[in-house]
């Protein structure tokens, strides 16, 4: 599925989707602290985004040239406004770890994490009710077990923003929208409230931004864990990425004579989803089509204007 690249110092752990994970090549791996697992024995983990690009779970040909780059960037700007909020980024002059050196092939599209006892719960917030919280809504009325008002339509804006949880199924499988009563089954209380509120506040404050920089934060998701020495639940993962977050243009989206399609158009991988929407029989074909130059080629752009947007 990837041509995962060596990296001098580092040793590949993993490879999703996106991502790829590696560890010091140096982590011990013949003492008490063997687990079977290299990020449970180690300090660290480089992050590095690939330009691959998936939908309907599947990893698509040929990749989004730069997508790796723009969502680091991306993330690490996000980062930067939410100073209150402990992350996971290990900082340049942070004296308590022997950082190897990151690869220049890698450099851009590379984050230095401190690893964390991740917690198993996703966490959505939804400020605007479309995608499959829509669809949810359609069939029950409430996303989650939370009911919503009746007669909402795609698109619309939520009363407020809504905390609507979801279980982190193993690899392979799919993530499950959960009650916020079975988040506190899974975590415990106080990390559940914790987690619930964090999520609700960070939201708030990344909606302001974007607000300021004409582009509306639909929704998004955040995943956190305990920091290993302290306990303190912290921010990681990609933060208010297109990959992570719904966006939309603030000024498309107040054209309401304007098609649905065009009012809520987001800035991340929707035109490849519509093309292969009308172009891949998932039932039938083994596999998907490979995408065309001029569905590649607008999905860079798409992914550059947000990051253009909002960092003004």
């Amino acid at each position: 599925m990837t041509n995962t690249p060596e990296l001098p110092g580092w040793q590949h752990v993993y490879s999703g989707k996106v991502r790829d994970l590696y560890v010091p090549a140096a982590t011990p791996d013949d003492d008490d602290s063997w687990t079977g697992d290299p990020l449970r024995r180690s300090p660290l983990v480089l992050v590095v985004a690939s330009d691959r690009v998936s939908a309907f779970d599947r990893v698509l040909d040929p990749a989004i040239p730069g997508k790796g780059a723009l969502l680091t960037e991306l993330t690490h700007w996000w980062f930067e406004q939410l100073p209150e909020v402990p992350n996971h980024l290990v900082q340049p002059l942070d004296d308590r770890f022997e950082v190897p050196a990151v690869p220049d092939e890698v450099a851009a599209r590379a984050t230095v994490c401190r690893t964390l006892d991740m917690f198993p719960v996703e966490c959505v917030v939804r400020g605007y009710l479309t995608g499959g919280g829509y669809q949810e809504y359609l069939q029950t009325g409430a996303i989650g077990g939370m009911p919503l008002p009746a007669g909402l339509s795609d698109g619309d804006q939520l009363p407020e923003p809504v905390y609507t949880p979801a279980w982190k199924a193993p690899v392979g499988e799919h993530d499950v929208n959960v009650s916020y009563e079975r988040t506190v089954e899974l975590v415990g209380e106080v990390v559940a409230e914790q987690l619930r509120a964090i999520s609700l506040e960070v939201f708030a404050k990344a909606s302001a931004i974007a607000e300021a920089h004409g582009v509306i934060l639909a929704d998004t998701k955040f995943e956190f864990g305990a920091d290993r020495e302290t306990g303190i639940v912290t921010l990681g993962d990609e933060v208010l990425t297109s990959d992570s977050s719904r966006y939309w243009d603030a000024e498309a989206y107040a054209r309401t004579d304007a098609p649905l399609g065009e009012r809520l158009a987001s800035f991340d991988k929707q035109i490849v989803r519509d093309w292969l929407s009308a172009n891949w029989d998932r039932a039938n074909d083994a596999e998907p089509p490979a995408l065309p130059q001029d569905v590649v080629e607008r999905t860079a752009a798409r992914y550059g204007e947000l990051l253009t947007r909002l960092r003004g």
